[in-house]
């Protein structure tokens, strides 16, 4: 009997283990897509529309340990940058959320580790990205490998 219940112990923590290793990078990836629905969510200014989305959780910037919540939209508007700018300022909760830059090919440039790519290709003139750095939970960016 006591053979019996060690299997179970050791099935049960083994389980545990799979579940957490599943789970977490899970969980943050689910922040990462509230980041970019949230910029998604948003109305768009006159002559702008939507050509793609990102998001991403992970070790994205800077050194340290922890992960980042990455969210990012791909727009063609017929306004300039300024423009831009000015329209999503209103929007602004800090100087990381809803950030406005030229977007020339499909790869995100404000990301250091890793790639993040759209999945449609930026056009030469027209084209930005917006994004935004969100939040979740901290003992889930803590226990995220990828955050190594």
């Amino acid at each position: 009997m006591g053979k019996r219940v060690l299997v179970i112990v050791f099935g049960i923590a083994v389980l545990a283990i799979l579940f957490f290793v599943a789970f977490i990078p899970l969980a943050n990836d689910f922040y990462a897509r509230q980041v970019k629905e949230e910029l998604l969510g948003t109305p768009l200014p006159e002559n702008t529309e939507i050509i793609d989305s990102v998001s991403r959780a992970g070790k994205l910037v800077g050194n340290g340990n922890g992960i980042q919540y990455f969210g990012a939209i791909l727009l063609k508007s017929d306004l300039s940058l300024q423009e831009l700018e000015d329209y999503y300022a209103d929007f602004r909760e800090n100087e990381w959320s809803y950030v406005v830059e030229r977007q020339k090919d499909q790869s995100v440039e404000v990301i250091e580790h890793g790639s993040v790519r759209f999945s449609k290709k930026a056009e030469e003139n027209g084209c930005y990205i917006v994004y935004s750095w969100g939040d979740g939970p901290n003992l889930l960016e803590e226990l995220d490998l990828r955050g190594r």
